[in-house]
């Protein structure tokens, strides 16, 4: 079978061209991760007022409009490019609907916008060790706020290669797109950000860890 980034290009090559129907194959290939994406990281204060499904179909329709433009640039890969459209209007949901105050957003602050418990929750199996391990002996409730605790601890960015990794499981390579970083500073961040948080998991647990 064809590696996804290879049907990816053959796409973009047709959508370039002009081929709408490849445009449209190429965003259906990612309407289910882009879903899960939007879910994984929308405020759960937000869903009386917003639909996820809405905030897809937007960014997927804004994604159509840019597609021929971007296939003939392609300045960074195909699904961080179409994530970062997703997640501009997450940060502006958050703002209007949430946020303290209606102003500019910059890059380095709309990796605050918080993840959702349930995100943190997910998040936290993911990063805790199974089988006999805290994340097995924890309430629910104690094992997110350990690891929102734990979060905050870290450097915007290194909180956010630990969700776009582990959480989104985005590759080594997309994370460095989605955050504008190189692959080598991607993996480091990632080091250094997993060994914090296990070093502050470990510390609050230093005395009920077998």
């Amino acid at each position: 079978m064809p590696d996804a980034r290879d049907v990816d290009q053959q796409l973009l090559a047709e959508t370039a061209a002009g081929d709408q129907a490849a445009a449209q194959r190429l965003l259906e290939l990612h309407r289910s991760r882009l879903r899960s994406m939007i879910a994984l990281r929308l405020d759960r204060r937000l869903s009386a007022r917003v639909d996820p499904s809405d905030v897809l179909q937007e960014a997927l329709a804004e994604a159509h409009r840019k597609l021929p433009e971007y296939a003939r640039a392609q300045p960074i890969p195909f699904y961080p490019w179409l994530r970062q459209i997703a997640w501009e209007k997450i940060v502006q949901l958050h703002r209007r609907h949430l946020a303290a105050q209606a102003r500019a957003v910059s890059r380095e602050e709309q990796y605050a916008v918080p993840l959702p418990d349930e995100s943190v929750l997910d998040l936290g199996r993911r990063l805790v060790a199974g089988g006999s391990s805290p994340s097995q002996r924890l309430l629910h409730e104690e094992l997110r706020l350990l690891v929102r605790a734990a979060l905050a601890q870290l450097e915007a960015k290194d909180r956010e290669v630990l969700v776009l990794r582990f959480l989104e499981q985005l590759s080594v390579e997309e994370t460095a797109a989605a955050l504008q970083l190189s692959v080598e500073a991607v993996k480091s961040r990632q080091r250094r950000s997993l060994e914090r948080f296990g070093e502050i998991v470990g510390d609050a647990f230093s005395g009920d860890l077998p």
